[in-house]
This record gives C-alpha cells, structure tokens and sequence, in this order.
C-alpha cells in the first residue's frame, strides 16, 4: 500500500497528458472531417448509381485481368516441342561396345503398344465413363467445366477434366501439379490446347492409355493387363476392361487386389455407363453385372539385363549429360554405345555366379552348424537387436526381454534373418588400362535378390591390396627392389598409450629380405617398416594421385596394410595406373551418344592420363607384382587357372578373413574382385577359404581365361619397359647390389611405452593352399609359342617358375 500511495501523483500526471492529446486528435478530426465525409458520400453514390462507361469498364475489367493472368502462366507451360516428345515415347537405347543391347531407360515400367493393339473394348469403356464428347472437343468441354464447377460451388466437388486434360496432369505432373487450385486448372487447360494444337484424336488416345499408372509399378494398358489379368492389351474382353477404366477414379481406392468389392461396384458403374452411350445393351449389362472380377495377379519387374548395376550408375550420369546438354533420356530415341563389353560381362557374370554358388555352400555348412547360429550366440542377439522386427515389437511396449523373446521364438524370422546375414556377396570389375573404359561391372550375385554395388558403393578394407602403394612411394623416393630389410618383430608407437604390432603368421626369420621378396611374399613386417621410412602420408597422397580419390585415407602406419576402408573401382582403377606406366585416366562409362537417326551428338575419348608415377617407377612396382603371381600369394593365376600371358597381381584379406581380394593386371585389362559378406562381422569362419587367394583369385582367375580363350584379349601381349630400363640399368642395379653391405639384425629395442590396452587390427597369414599341377595345353603351337617366349623372358629376368619354400606362406591380411 505505501507503494501505491507514493506512486499516485504519477498517474495522475500521465491521465491528465492522455486527455490532452485526444483532445488536440479531436479537433484535428473535426477540422478534416467534413472532406472525408463528402468524398465518402460521392463514392457511395456512384456505386448506386454507376454511369453505363462506369459500368461497362467494371465489366471489362475482369476478363481482361484474367486474360492478363492466362497470358502470365503460359511461358510456364510445357512448350510444344516438349510435348511432343513427352507424347511419343522414345526410351534411350544403351549398347554394349560390341553393339548389343544392354537395357533402355523407360521413365517407368512400361510396354508401348499402339492404339490398333489395345482392345476396342477398352476404348469404349475408357470415353464413355471419362470423357463421351472426347472426338467432339478440342481440349476442353465447356459445358462439362460449367457444370462441374456448379456442383463444386454447391459443396459436390466434380472432376470436369477432358482426357486430354488428365493426359496433361499425368505427363507433366511437376509443371502442373496436383493441387485443387485455380491456377493449376488454368495451366493445365492450356497445356491440354496445346497438346490437341499438335496431335490427332487417336495419337492421344495411344499416349493416354500408355501413360496412365494402374499401381504396382505398372504404368500403361500393356502392363496393366499383364499385371492384373495375365493378358495382353489386345486380348482385354470387356469386363477386364471396364475393370481397368474403372481404377482410373481412384487406384487405391478400387485396387482390384485389395478392395474387390469397391473395384466390382466400380466396373458395373462403367458398364452402365457404356449402356448409356450405346456401346452395350441392357442384356449384355444385365449379364455381365452379375460376373465375378476373376482377377489373375502377377507383379510385373523389368528384366533387368546383363549389367544391372553398370546401367544404374550410367543412368545417372546420363541424366546429368542430358539435363546440360537439353535431351531427355525418355524422349528423344538416344543412342548410348558404353564400353562393356558384352563378351567379358557374360564371363564375369559367370566367374561370379560359380564362386559365389561354392562360396555360399561352404557358408551354409559353417553357419548352419548349431554352435555358430544359436539364439544363445551374443552376435545372433546383436543382429536380433538390430533388425526392424525388434524396433517393432518394443514400439509395441515389449520389454527388450520379451521382444528377444518372441523373435527367437519366431523361426521364420530367425532363418530369413540368418539367410539375410549369411549370404556370400561378390564385387567384380575390369577396366581397360589404355584408355580407362569399364569392360565389365558386376555389383553383386543377384542385381534382383540384391541390388547394392559392392564395385561403386560398398567400401571395405582393402588388406594387402594396399600394399603397392607403399613400395610405389619407397621406389617413388629411390629404393630399389633389391633394397633389404629385416624380417623382425615390429612395434610402433601410435600415440595415446598404444603400440601396433604386425605380424605375419609364421614368427619373423630374423634375416634380411628384399623388398621385391617382401611384396610377392605379402610380408607385413616389412611393409611396416617401410611405411615408417616413406611416411603415411605421402602413401595415402600417392594412392590419391594413383586412382583412390573418393574414400577418405587416414594416414597412420596400419595404412600400410590396407585399414582404410575404400570401393573395389577405386582399387581396379589405381592398379590401372601401374598397368598404363603411372598415368591415372578416369573409368570411362560411355564411348559415344547418337540421336534416333545415328548422327553422333557427342564422341567421349579419354583425357590425357594424369601422371601419378614416373614410368620407370610404375614398371619397377608392376615388375615387383608379377612376382606375387610367378612366385608369391598369387601363383593360382599360373599353377589353377593356366594363365601364361605376361600378368601381374595383389592378393588381399584383412581381420578375421572379412574381405578378400584379388586385382590381376594384363596389359590390356585389368580385373578385380572383392569378396565377403555384407556385414563384416560374418565371415566364412575358415583360414583357408577366407583368404583372397582362394576366395576372390578364383573369380578374377575364371575370367582372365575365358577372356585368353576367347581371344578377347591378346595371350602375348606383354608389359614393355621404359627406354631408360635397358640392359645397363639392370647391370648398374645388379653392381650397387653387390657393393651394397647386407643388413644386420639389430637387437630388438626395448618398449617405449606400456603394453597396449586395445591394439590396431594385426594381419596374420592363412594356412598354405595345396599346389596343383598347371593344365596341360597339348596340341596347341600358339600356346606352345607362349609358353616359350615366357619362360625365355623369366630367365633373362631371373624370376624364379617354381615356388620357394618362402612361397609356401600365403597372402597375409
């Protein structure tokens, strides 16, 4: 209270300037009240009493305005050029480089078919229920909009489209769009002049029934029939049809599949409304009405042809491609010409479907067994945790004891779960190192079972794979092959109280190795030391340069053994440098694009390979790996697979045999191979069949000889050396050599820091693959021929052809 009464004076004082103020806006308004009053009277007046000019301006006036705005939308407005080629559908064709046809990109899964091939009956059906002035009208039925738009006002909305206004919608859904306003109505009336300005009845009829979506990805009368009929378009009779016209109100809604009752009320509403335009009797409504639907479902899926997952990726582009240079890929009859060829897809489709069949029953039988797959198994709980029925099952308020249970209950569940999780998958590419172009793409075992790209998308460890990279840089920096290093135990502080230690799965020898013995022999202890002596760094810049340009690189001394994960085409287009003599070139998807016509719009060549190694370096790294095919990890090329051809190679496997791989490199192509699971934490729980040796070589090795076979790659082609690694520089290598002091083993440096509590992935060998005797190729004097050529290279080479015992220790990981 005391604060009230002090603060009393004050608002007195502020009501007191309040009165004042309105009473100086009331004077003010007294003043200019009167002008306000008259010209407000004046106003009033004239709209009671407007002058016929007054009059007839007013009237003019808001058809002119709505002219104006007609006028304003129709630059936003498919032109007609567009609608022409929007209406005569013309799918791009892709070609394989040996001219075959790979596939077509239709906007959607539609077979045209031509107004002769749809059934009369559909025809009928279709004008008497949508559209009976159809031949009548040219775009628009005035006396339908008015009456539609009567209705509307009356609160009973009615469609007032023509079909060839519900034409437009449908093929310019984006333009026009969908919403129930007055401009959309406008757009889409003008775009359905247009549309009548440039094409016949009929053409229109044609495009509309090909264009019309019925559900389940079948768009156009063809598939609609196929789909819910198991007929063809010319074969409808007329309930099928009216059936199919019926949907046309609503898909959904009168889904035949899943509201039969609704879609049967439909159909006898069409057929009734063919009774009413003549085109039944009331016998024939009488009888059919009574019928049952006799649906016969079948989803229809577009063959998705011998390279599925090259298409996938090159559609993409191609729609880039298309967009810049004002084409439509659905339109406008392209011509692509690729640079598969189909010869080697079949091969590497093949190579891959017969491993992974193999791959898969040795998965079978070790997943299968009771100890792997149990409800008990922590990993097993960890999937079961992961999986969506799970997620359902405590959304519905289930304790996560009880949705464990009810899952490992349901044995449904657990063998689509454990099918799922135990599937072998396979990535395999080859690319032509001369000019960069994709030979062969095969994403995985079954595009239509599983559609990720394990060549473009996936990105897994490489292994030893990587290891080129280091001994590039090493030789990048002056080393030599005959360079040595002590095969010892290895410790490396990487910071943060931790220590790698990589090891091999035999104990280190303790004696000196070359580092060309080091890279055929897969040996992680050297490769550790080297990467210490050349830097992380410059390795991962260098594997940027040669072809790794997506996948991000960490630049720490395991790099060396491949623990940054990267895409199969990164690695198969890296090893493409070392086959081109150190010149990176880009994966090339597509040759040449011609119109419908044949003339070529645009010619794509390769652009000038972008130096990434001096020649004489990437011959002295692709010498290095054709010792890990004559006498390393990856003589299966000679001793399995028959190979002779002048070939060079890596094998790869990383932890717990998650991922193997395998890149061969010929002169004229070069091929990789990934293979595991699609969660890395399933393995094929085996050290021998883990291994990329056995598990990826075989596919790489599968296709290189029917590519020889078949002659599709030259068998004597070989590798040509740089000018300057002529018969002097060998000399002078082999003089330091012997000036050079082998190496001493050095005592073993005491730890720097404390054992390690969480260590680094270590790579440890598998168990040695049992040697096979080589083909035998009798009879043949071309491979006589080879196979002599061969052999006098290896000797002027000093290779070694039969394996040493060091040979017997396979790819470690």
């Amino acid at each position: 209270m005391p604060l009230l009464r002090r603060d009393r004076p004050v608002e007195i004082q502020q009501r007191s300037g309040l009165r004042s103020r309105l009473g100086e806006l009331e004077q003010s308004l007294t003043r200019i009240a009167p002008g306000l009053s008259s010209r407000l009277a004046d106003t009033l007046d004239a709209l009671r009493h407007p002058t016929r000019r007054e009059l007839f301006r007013t009237l003019a006036a808001v058809p002119a305005l709505f002219l104006l705005y007609v006028l304003i939308l129709i630059p936003f407005t498919p032109s007609i050029s567009s609608i022409r080629k929007a209406s005569s559908e013309q799918p791009a064709q892709i070609l394989s480089a040996d001219g075959r046809k790979l596939t077509e990109f239709k906007q959607s899964n539609r077979q045209w078919v031509a107004l002769s091939g749809i059934s009369p009956h559909v025809i009928d059906a279709l004008i008497a229920t949508e559209d009976h002035r159809f031949y009548a009208h040219f775009g628009l039925d005035w006396r339908r909009t008015a009456a539609a738009a009567i209705n509307s006002f009356r609160g009973d909305r009615q469609g007032g489209s023509t079909l060839t206004q519900q034409l437009a919608r449908n093929l310019y859904p984006e333009e026009i769009g969908r919403a129930p306003t007055l401009t959309r109505k406008i757009k889409e009336a003008i775009t359905a002049l247009k549309i009548e300005a440039v094409h016949s009845k009929d053409e229109i009829l044609e495009t509309y029934l090909n264009s019309v979506p019925f559900l389940y990805n079948a768009y156009g009368i063809e598939m609609a029939a196929r789909t819910y009929f198991d007929t063809s378009a010319d074969q409808l009779d007329v309930l099928q049809s009216a059936t199919l016209v019926g949907m046309l109100k609503g898909n959904s809604y009168y889904n035949p599949v899943l509201n039969p009752e609704r879609s049967l009320q439909r159909r006898n509403t069409v057929l009734k409304q063919m009774l009413k335009r003549g085109k039944l009797t009331a016998t024939q409504l009488d009888s059919l009405s009574k019928q049952p639907l006799r649906i016969d479902f079948e989803r229809q899926t577009e063959p998705p042809g011998p390279a599925p997952h090259f298409a996938r990726q090159l559609r993409k582009w191609l729609i880039a491609w298309a967009d810049r240079n004002d084409y439509s890929i659905y339109g406008d009859g392209l011509v692509v010409r690729t640079s598969i060829d189909s010869r080697l897809q079949a091969a590497a489709s093949q190579a891959v479907t017969r491993q992974g069949n193999s791959l898969q029953n040795i998965a079978n039988a070790a997943w299968g067994k009771r100890s792997a797959w149990s409800t008990d198994s922590s990993l097993v709980q960890t999937f079961i945790r992961e999986s969506p029925e799970y997620a359902t099952a405590m959304a519905k308020g289930r304790t996560p004891a009880q949705a464990m249970q009810e899952q490992q209950a349901d044995k449904d569940f657990m063998r689509a779960l454990q099918r799922q999780k135990t599937r072998i998958q396979i990535g395999f590419l080859a690319i032509d190192p001369r000019n960069g172009q994709v030979k062969a793409w095969v994403g995985s075992r079954d595009f239509e079972e599983e559609a990720f790209d394990h060549v473009q998308q996936a990105r897994r460890q490489p292994g030893s794979t990587f290891k080129p990279f280091v001994y590039g840089e090493a030789y990048r920096q002056g080393a030599s092959p005959n360079d040595r290093l002590i095969d010892q135990a290895v410790e490396i502080d990487v910071g943060g109280g931790e220590v790698w230690r990589p090891a091999d799965g035999t104990p280190p020898s303790g004696e000196a190795m070359t580092l060309s013995d080091g890279l055929a022999y897969s040996k992680n202890t050297i490769t550790a030391q080297l990467i210490q002596q050349v830097g992380p760094a410059k390795v991962a810049r260098l594997a940027r340069q040669m072809g790794v340009r997506q996948s991000k690189l960490e630049a720490v001394p395991s790099l060396a053994l491949g623990t940054s994960p990267v895409t199969l085409k990164e690695m198969v287009a890296a090893y493409g440098t070392i086959a081109n003599g150190g010149g990176y070139l880009e994966p090339l998807l597509v040759s040449r694009i011609e119109d419908r016509d044949g003339r070529v719009i645009e010619e794509f060549s390769p652009q000038e390979p972008e130096l990434a190694l001096g020649r004489d370096v990437a011959y002295t790294l692709l010498d290095n790996l054709r010792g890990v095919i004559n006498r390393g990890t990856g003589r299966d090329i000679r001793s399995r697979h028959g190979i002779r051809a002048d070939v060079a190679g890596k094998t790869g496997t990383t932890q717990d045999n998650a991922d193997g791989w395998f890149i061969l490199m010929h002169r004229q192509l070069v091929a990789g191979a990934w293979v595991g699971f699609n969660d890395n934490r399933i393995t094929l729980r085996s050290d021998y069949w883990g291994q990329g040796a056995h598990s990826a070589l075989p596919v790489v090795g599968d296709f290189f000889r029917n590519a020889l076979r078949a002659r599709l790659i030259d068998p004597r082609a070989r590798f040509v050396a740089p000018e300057d690694t002529g018969l002097w520089t060998r000399v002078s290598a082999w003089f330091r050599s012997l000036l050079s002091p082998d190496p001493v083993a050095e005592p073993k440096p005491p730890p720097t820091v404390k054992p390690a509590r969480k260590q680094l992935p270590r790579e440890e060998p598998a168990t040695p693959a049992p040697v096979v005797s080589p083909p035998q190729t009798q009879g043949d004097p071309l491979q006589e021929k080879i196979d002599q050529i061969l052999k006098e290279s290896n000797e002027a080479e000093r290779l070694p052809t039969d394996p040493s015992p060091a040979a017997q220790a396979e790819d470690s990981r």
